[in-house]
């Protein structure tokens, strides 16, 4: 596991966005965040696991939240403007964001996967993070000391058979880590790492790996050191590079 012991008020006055924070790692991080005193947009597609994480963060007494219903595989792109709109006037920056939302697709070789499919993984996983990015650059820049942390996969780094659509998106994703890394670097208070998340107990490793027992995995919950280390201000300075949080 990532060694690294986040002080309690080490991400205090932050603005920091989730995507996908309705449930698995992306609520277990936007949860971390909040109570290590972060302000947390907590972006998703189901309104109802948004409102929980929203009603847990509350009740825990942190600092309230904001739920955000927004689609990533429908999106258009006067929606993305609408969003950095709102953040703007609600909360005037912002200082991380975090792209966890992703789907897993068919796990099916190359050769038996619709073109269907493979446009549909890369909407989400590709093409709507590379527009939330562009969209919300900006209000990073105002930033003080903003941070983009992207979640990646061991098959993101190597290629592996039939992880079709879903590899092929992770890669693309350490791709534009890279790209964002340099072009920040040096110009702008801001930096740009990936997370290999690994084998966690959530239900996107179920479904890829029906027959293995969960127990054996660690909850998003454990593997948060390197979440908080990277949104917070003790990772100032590492810029492109490609993290493990096991």
């Amino acid at each position: 596991m990532f060694d690294y012991s986040a002080r309690p008020d080490l991400l205090n006055g932050r603005v920091i966005l989730v995507t996908g924070a309705g449930r698995g790692i992306g609520a277990a991080a936007a949860k971390a965040y909040a109570a290590h005193g972060a302000t947390v947009l907590l972006l998703g597609k189901t309104e109802a696991n948004l409102t929980q994480v929203y009603d847990e963060i509350e009740a825990a007494g942190h600092p309230q939240p904001a739920v955000i219903p927004f689609n990533l595989e429908t999106a258009l792109p006067h929606q993305y403007d609408e969003l950095a709109a709102m953040i703007e006037t609600e909360f005037g920056h912002l200082d991380g964001l975090l792209h966890n939302a992703s789907i897993i697709g068919p796990r099916t070789p190359l050769e038996q996967l619709s073109g269907e499919n493979f446009m549909r993984v890369m909407q989400v996983n590709v093409n709507a993070m590379f527009m939330l990015t562009s969209t919300l650059l900006p209000l990073l820049k105002l930033s003080t000391d903003a941070s983009v942390v992207f979640t990646s996969s061991s098959v993101g780094r190597k290629g592996r058979a039939y992880w079709g659509a879903y590899g092929v998106s992770k890669f693309a994703t350490e791709g534009l880590m890279q790209t964002l890394a340099d072009e920040v670097d040096t110009v702008a208070p801001m930096r740009a790492n990936s997370i290999n998340p690994g084998a966690t107990r959530t239900s996107m490793r179920a479904q890829a790996y029906p027959g293995e027992n969960p127990l054996n995995n660690p909850t998003p919950e454990e593997i948060m050191p390197v979440y908080l280390y990277l949104m917070g201000p003790d990772s100032k300075g590492v810029n492109g590079q490609a993290f493990n949080a096991q």
